[in-house]
Formats: structure tokens, C-alpha cells, sequence
């Protein structure tokens, strides 16, 4: 068992209870949105808050939730009973909490993203078997979507290509499952390449698969780069990933929104000619074929 604290405030003074959380002996602290208030693109080394910040903190079970509570109320000068919400937490195994919401799932016409152990029926599907983990992409989300349904779609025999940014490597395992020759997949976070290693072997494509960090990425041009990262980190970099497509390659590009898709297809066009986005809710992929 677990007790759970949850207490909603102003950006301003997140930080001090956060503190006071920690010093009360919590065994975890999370910090979120309370009032639907997306922070999108924040810079390098920042951690912004939001206006009305939700701070969560886990205790140990047995703790007593009336001298926490107590605790609360001496260090802040304040009675916080009312915004304070205390509730009991069963334990259980994470790892398997998630199988009650993530099941097979269909991109395109072939294309399923399955966890482990479990099948579509569906004739002649092209299985890849993913679970949930620390790196972002499971197929989830409409920019992991909208990539995968793209790489069902065209024919990718003899096709050599990067995914950029790679997460849990969904995109480029996806590729070489569809027919594509070789991937090689690039990320930053050591995690996301150890993520896209496992999964590589898991679907049996680790032989066809090189993982880099970016500054490794041989000087190649592909026939196709994949970018599912921020649309302001697709801007930033326009000349790198346009220097590692072939003259009549394409580039998709995800993780942008509605409102940014304008901007990023005319950086672009400088080196593409792109295509009208692909919409998904309120996100968009782009493609573009090299033109110089």
C-alpha cells in the first residue's frame, strides 16, 4: 500500500512545496498540469511550470495521513485541508497495469503494432511486437500514427533509411518488418537506443539495423528520412537532415501541430517539394521529395 498526496497551487510556489514534500520523507514527487495548460518546445535547460501546477507525492503506506497533513498546514501557514486530496494506493506490477489499454493495433492496410503475446485476426497482417517502455513510441500517439500508416502504404524494397530521433525505434523496426533493406536509427538519449536495440531483436530485424548517436550517422544519403521530433528541432535542423536524402528522396517529418505545419513546410521547401500535411486530431505529418 501507498498514501498518495495531491495538492494543487500557483506556479510561483510548486517549488517550495515540492521541497517541503521531499523533506516530509516522500518517496516520489510529480509535477503536472491542473488547469490544461500546454507547454510545447520549452528551451534547452528550461523546466517550465504551469500557472495551476498539480504536485503528487507517494509515502509509505503506513504513514499517518493526519500528522502529514498537519505537517502541511504548520509549514505553509495555511489550512490546505480543502485542495488537499489523500488517498490509499494498492502496489502493483506497472509492467503489466498497462495490457488493460494497449492492445493490437492496425496502421494501414498490414501493418499491426502488438504487445507481446497477443495476436490480431487478421489475414496476411505484418506483426511487430512492442511494449510500452521508457521511450516515447508505441503507435499511440497521432505522430507515431500518422509515420507508421505512411510506411505501410509505399513500397519500401531496396529502400535504405534513418530514423531520426528514434524513441523506442517503432518507426524503423516498422520499415524493415515493410521491406526496407536497411534502417539505421539515431537518438540522443541512451535509453531511446537501448529501447530501439531491444526492440530491433525482439522482431528479429537487429541484423538490418544500425543504431548511432547523432554525430555517428555515417555522411550516406537514403532513400527516405523519418523525423518524429518537435517541429522547432525540425526547423533548427533543415540542412542536416536535407544534406542525408538522395536527389528524388522523400523526408517525413511528424510532431508537428496544425498551426506550426505552414512554418515547417516553407523551411523545407528550400531543399523539398513538399506535399499538403497529412492530418491526424490536431497533428500533421509532411512529406517531401528532394528537389536540390
Amino acid at each position: 500500500m501507498w498514501l498518495q498526496l495531491s495538492l494543487t497551487t500557483s506556479k510561483e510556489q510548486a517549488p517550495l512545496i515540492e521541497a517541503l514534500f521531499e523533506n516530509m520523507g516522500a518517496l516520489s514527487i510529480t509535477l503536472g498540469d491542473a488547469g490544461d495548460e500546454p507547454i510545447l518546445e520549452p528551451g534547452l535547460n528550461e523546466t517550465p511550470l504551469w500557472q495551476s501546477t498539480q504536485i503528487t507525492a507517494l509515502f509509505e503506506g503506513d504513514s499517518d495521513p493526519d500528522n502529514l497533513r498537519s505537517c502541511i498546514n504548520q509549514s505553509l501557514n495555511n489550512d490546505v485541508s480543502c485542495q488537499l486530496k489523500i488517498e490509499r494506493l494498492k502496489d502493483q506490477a506497472w509492467e503489466r497495469t498497462w495490457l488493460a489499454d494497449f492492445h493490437p493495433m492496425p496502421f494501414g492496410q498490414r501493418l499491426w503494432v502488438c504487445p507481446t503475446g497477443q495476436r490480431p485476426k487478421a489475414n496476411n497482417a505484418i506483426i511487430m511486437e512492442l511494449d510500452p517502455g521508457l521511450a516515447f513510441g508505441t503507435g499511440t500517439h497521432p505522430t507515431t500514427a500518422l509515420c507508421l500508416k505512411w510506411l505501410d502504404s509505399i513500397d519500401l524494397k531496396h529502400q535504405t533509411i534513418i530514423d531520426f530521433g528514434c524513441g523506442s525505434g517503432i518507426l524503423a523496426v516498422a520499415a524493415l518488418l515493410l521491406g526496407a533493406e536497411r534502417a539505421i536509427a539515431t537518438d540522443h538519449d541512451p535509453q531511446a537506443r537501448q529501447a530501439t536495440l531491444d526492440n530491433a531483436k525482439k522482431n528479429h530485424v537487429d541484423a538490418k539495423l544500425e543504431i548511432k548517436e547523432p554525430h555517428q550517422i555515417p555522411s550516406i544519403q537514403v532513400d527516405i528520412l523519418l523525423a518524429n521530433i518537435l517541429a522547432g528541432t525540425l526547423i533548427q535542423l533543415e540542412s542536416r537532415l536535407a544534406s542525408q536524402v538522395k536527389l528524388g528522396g522523400r523526408i517525413i517529418l511528424s510532431g508537428i501541430l496544425i498551426a506550426q505545419a505552414d512554418e515547417v513546410s516553407q523551411v523545407f521547401n528550400r531543399h523539398f517539394e513538399m506535399q499538403p500535411p497529412i492530418i491526424q486530431a490536431e497533428w500533421v505529418a509532411l512529406e517531401g521529395t528532394k528537389k536540390c
